[in-house]
């Protein structure tokens, strides 16, 4: 019964966005690679989770009406994306999903050494995260407030601190970025207990995104070049690795805290976000057209980057800012700004509604 439950997990974790992702097929360069259709599906399940979850948080729903209607949503996302893949491959005749790209330049087992090396590296940080887990301070809040929502049936109406024991306040606040009401929402549809997924499932799957959008930025910096895609990679982990000098380091983050929130806003929000900026600049260098996936796609991302923390509405409407208007003024191309400016609305409507709670 535990391997069905943990199975679930994995589907949930894995294959669903993975599936999800194929929405994003039709876009240039990456819509047939599998690591980026599993992130983009993921982006587009958080972003959905915010926009549902938020407007029950303050309205104080269940926990399970919650349950219900993103499981809905999730399933509406799923056939959708089956449907659109099927129709491709009829038209296409074939289905290929592509890991990387070439090796133009690069010795076949030199390449084969250094994305061995690579593997490694990871297998053992995704075991250290597991086999070395521990209670950071901020789980007695985080954690608890996951497990108190399933048991309770309730969202930020109960005190996490006293066991669901003496309060009754909505606590608004905290509520705009409920990410660990989306960790909760995994323990009941999988039956997996609350503490097991945060501290054991998800520091797999996180950390494994994480590499998934490093590994991104390798084919971008460097297209063609497996051999220095994995020395990238690498050196990635090199710096994970020894980055462990203060608590407060977004390699600490990553390792040990990454069930929560704000880790997931430093290791896989803003990376990815940055990476989109980076798509987007070179499209403009190349004076190629860009399509309204990307601009959807830099929406999804602001969405989720609520869900995980507040702090993240401010750097990343800073980050897409600076960049528009660099982009915009070196490149000669002032109309990509009012769709980003667009892309940034979910942030400045979630900016004005914490000021208005806290108030």
């Amino acid at each position: 019964m535990v391997a069905v439950h943990f199975l679930i997990l994995v589907l949930l974790l894995l294959a669903v966005p993975a599936i999800i992702g194929g929405l994003f097929g039709h876009m240039e360069k990456y819509g047939g690679n599998l690591i980026f259709r599993w992130i983009s599906g993921q982006f587009l399940l958080w972003a959905g989770f915010q926009l549902i979850c938020v407007p029950l948080i303050l309205r104080q729903q269940s926990f399970t009406f919650l349950t219900e209607l993103f499981g809905g949503y999730t399933a509406v996302l799923t056939l959708l994306a089956l449907a659109l893949e099927v129709k491709r491959r009829r038209k296409a005749g074939t289905l290929v999903f592509r890991m990387a790209g070439g090796a133009a330049g690069q010795k076949p087992g030199e390449s084969a050494v250094l994305w061995a090396l690579f593997g490694a590296l990871l297998l053992f940080q995704l075991v250290q995260a597991v086999r070395l887990a521990y209670a950071d301070t901020d789980d007695a809040y985080y954690v608890a407030v996951a497990s108190v929502a399933e048991n309770s049936d309730t969202m930020y109406q109960v005190l996490p601190y006293t066991g669901g024991i003496g309060g009754t306040e909505l606590d608004s606040r905290h509520g705009l970025a409920p990410f660990p009401i989306w960790i909760a929402f995994l323990a009941k549809v999988s039956g997996v207990r609350t503490v097991t997924v945060a501290q054991v499932a998800l520091p797999v799957v996180l950390i494994a995104m994480t590499y998934g959008i490093y590994y991104l930025f390798a084919r971008e910096l460097f297209p063609e070049r497996r051999g220095q895609q994995a020395l990238f990679l690498i050196f990635t982990e090199i710096l994970v690795l020894f980055g462990n000098y203060s608590i407060y380091t977004v390699e600490n983050f990553m390792i040990a805290r990454s069930r929560q929130g704000k880790a997931a806003l430093g290791n896989i929000v803003i990376p990815f976000l940055l990476l989109l900026l980076l798509l987007l600049l070179h499209k403009l260098q190349e004076k190629e057209r860009i399509s309204v996936l990307l601009y959807l796609l830099f929406g999804i991302v602001m969405m989720t980057g609520c869900l995980c923390s507040t702090l993240g509405v401010l750097l990343m409407c800073m980050a897409v800012g600076v960049a528009g208007v660099l982009g915009a003024i070196c490149y000669r191309r002032p109309w990509i700004l009012p769709p980003l400016a667009l892309t940034c609305m979910p942030c400045v409507v979630y900016a004005a509604l914490y000021l208005f709670l806290d108030f």
